[in-house]
């Protein structure tokens, strides 16, 4: 049964990375797997009562997580339906390509460390459309919000779906990320940023689009929802640190209270104005089909989990490597990284998180070496292929950038970026 496991479990996998071939969506592809996975392994168990139990604990597990990311989701579409980030975007006026390449990339990076890099992606990819004209020139400029949103990303508790999974996991704290992966992350951005500041010339043509906007809101509403909005999401990591609960809970709380500023707001305002800006016009453009995906993805690792195969794998590689020196976590780290190009980070990460118990003293202890360095690479590792990250993936989506195109003109400066990143962390923890 666990081969047969196997089996469904990488011809699923290969359904996700060939989504735009198969023409079949990534979130059926992992549901069926995950489905899959579980029936194969209960079938071949005579302890039925036991695998339910192990089904149910993990899905507690990945519910925090799927509700984390419809909190924070719902949040960022209501801050969009009410133009809030407008207040932002609309400031920027050059038209120099490397300036315009700047400010673009570092306010990515910083947004999605805030927002987390999904959403952040989307968001300025419709920024985009309205500052560049030409495709190709845009196509360049997108690449490099999936290598700068997976930087951002990479150094937040909830800026990546990775990293927040190993938060809720209890192998990161929040404040330890941010201080040990800012530099590193930072640096993943500035490599490649810096090459094209010299490669770059000239001016980008500004696209023509119809700047009617989308409601009639007084700018002091919209700035009422952005700050509220944007708070919320800071709060979460606060409200975990103060009271202990699942993240989830502070994002719930967030969410409950920018409904209720909201309903405020607008109670005086037709009820067809409330449904379209408010809470329940944003709960509709809420992408379902990404958290479809976590979920259907997540149940099918931890099947492999209690399969037994992950710790073969962590056998395996332990047997190669050896993660119990310093070199023998960098070259496990890196190569985790590399292959998340490859495949989804998100799998990867929780495969991962299976194969390994926190230990105190070790290095896999909280805030341990490999599970820093770990949340570095799988979020940064992933822009090498634009199918490597939930970033990349809505980029290629909403751009239509062809696959070719994007190894032939960014895979090597994201991989520029990602080793000297790599280099700035190692560094850096001799210095500590």
């Amino acid at each position: 049964m666990t081969v047969l496991m196997t089996v469904v479990f990488i011809l699923g996998y290969a359904a996700i990375v060939f989504e735009h071939n198969l023409k079949i969506d990534k979130a059926a592809a992992s549901l069926v797997t995950g489905v899959l996975c579980w029936t194969i392994f209960i079938l071949g168990e005579t302890e039925i009562a036991h695998v339910e139990h192990q089904l149910l604990s993990h899905l507690g597990e990945i519910s925090s997580i799927l509700f984390f990311l419809l909190g924070a989701m719902t949040i960022v579409e209501l801050v969009d339906s009410h133009n809030g980030f407008s207040l932002i975007t609309n400031k920027i006026s050059t038209k120099n390509k490397v300036t315009t390449l700047w400010i673009v990339c570092l306010m990515t990076f910083f947004f999605s460390a805030i927002l987390d890099n999904l959403t952040t992606s989307i968001v300025m990819i419709s920024l985009l459309r309205k500052l560049i004209k030409d495709q190709n020139t845009r196509w360049l400029f997108a690449g490099m919000v999936v290598i700068s949103a997976n930087s951002g990303g990479a150094f937040s508790p909830i800026g990546d779906v990775t990293t927040t999974m190993l938060w809720i996991g209890g192998q990161i704290s929040a404040g330890n990320v941010i201080t040990t992966l800012f530099i590193p992350s930072l640096v993943s951005l500035l490599a490649p940023l810096l090459y094209l500041s010299y490669a770059l010339k000239g001016d980008v043509e500004r696209a023509e689009v119809d700047e009617t906007p989308k409601n009639t809101l007084r700018q002091r509403d919209q700035m009422i929802i952005l700050f509220s909005g944007v708070s919320g999401l800071i709060f979460v990591p606060v409200f975990k640190t103060i009271t202990h609960l699942p993240p989830f809970m502070g994002m719930m709380l967030s969410l409950g209270s920018l409904w209720l500023i909201t309903d405020i707001l607008h109670r005086q305002k037709p009820s067809k104005f409330r449904n379209e800006i408010g809470i329940l016009g944003a709960f509709k453009k809420v992408d379902v089909a990404s958290v479809l995906f976590f979920l259907g993805i997540l149940l099918a690792v931890a099947s492999l989990q209690e399969g037994g195969q992950l710790s073969d794998v962590a056998a395996t590689l332990e047997e190669k490597f050896g993660t119990k020196s310093t070199t023998g976590i960098y070259i496990v780290g890196s190569l985790i990284g590399v292959f998340s190009a490859i495949v989804d980070n998100v799998p990867i990460v929780a495969a991962v998180m299976g194969m390994y118990d926190l230990a105190p003293d070790t290095f896999f202890a909280q805030d341990g070496l490999f599970w820093n360095f770990l949340a570095y690479c799988a979020g940064t590792g992933g822009s090498v292929l634009i199918i490597g990250s939930a970033a990349g993936v809505a980029v290629m989506g909403l751009e239509k950038i062809p696959f070719g195109w994007y190894i032939r003109k960014i895979s090597l400066l994201a991989l520029l970026g990602y080793s000297c990143g790599i280099a700035a962390y190692v560094m850096q923890s001799w210095t500590i």
